[in-house]
């Protein structure tokens, strides 16, 4: 079954937005956005995810543009599971099957999809290797991770996030898209339509 979402978050953390389109389809997913930040200086990016079976991520392109310039990232991981950016290996990231945009709440759903994290705190913890990807300088390092599940909620789940000492209780959708990342970034609500009005003729 296929799903496409169209995603806004208030990213608080950079004093900024983020609009995500996203497609789920069967165990894949497929994405670009673009996002806005001022704080600590303005910048913005557009960026475009690609994952093949189980969520494993296939490539990552990103674009960033603040006052020092442009900048480009190409990151990929390759059919045995080997990584590179820009075409230059990143051996460190052997094992890793994720990568992490930062201030992007749409990265942190892999890792739950593929582990059923947004549906049953059965689950129990997950640790990751992760390619973390920082914004807006687009630097690449490894990063340990964990997604532990602590309780469904109406339309989904909160999830605890740990790496080192940063810790963040998450809440997903029902879908596995982040809705909220205390501190971090916010979902907002889609604006019901409303029927035009219609200008009298004559």
């Amino acid at each position: 079954m296929s799903i496409s979402r169209v995603l806004t978050w208030q990213v608080t953390e950079s004093t900024g937005y983020e609009t995500a389109w996203a497609e789920l389809d069967g165990g894949a997913l497929r994405a670009h956005g673009r996002a806005v930040g001022t704080a600590p200086d303005p910048y913005w990016i557009s960026y475009e995810l690609d994952t093949g079976d189980d969520f494993v991520t296939r490539a990552l392109r990103v674009t960033a543009e603040d006052a020092r310039g442009v900048r480009e990232l190409e990151l990929v991981r390759d059919g045995a599971g080997q990584w590179s950016a820009d075409g230059e290996a990143l051996p460190e990231l052997e094992g890793a099957l994720d990568c992490d945009l930062g201030l992007c709440p749409l990265t942190n759903t892999m890792p739950v999809l593929r582990h059923g994290l947004h549906r049953s705190a059965a689950q129990g913890e997950r640790r990751f290797l992760v390619a973390w990807v920082s914004v807006p300088d687009l630097a690449v390092r490894a990063s340990r991770q964990h997604y532990a599940p602590l309780q469904r909620t109406v339309h989904g789940a909160r999830v605890r996030f740990t790496s080192g000492d940063y810790q963040r209780d998450v809440t997903f959708d029902a879908d596995g898209f982040v809705v909220d990342y205390p501190g971090l970034a916010h979902r907002l609500a889609r604006p019901e339509r409303r029927p035009g009005r219609v200008r009298p003729s004559g």
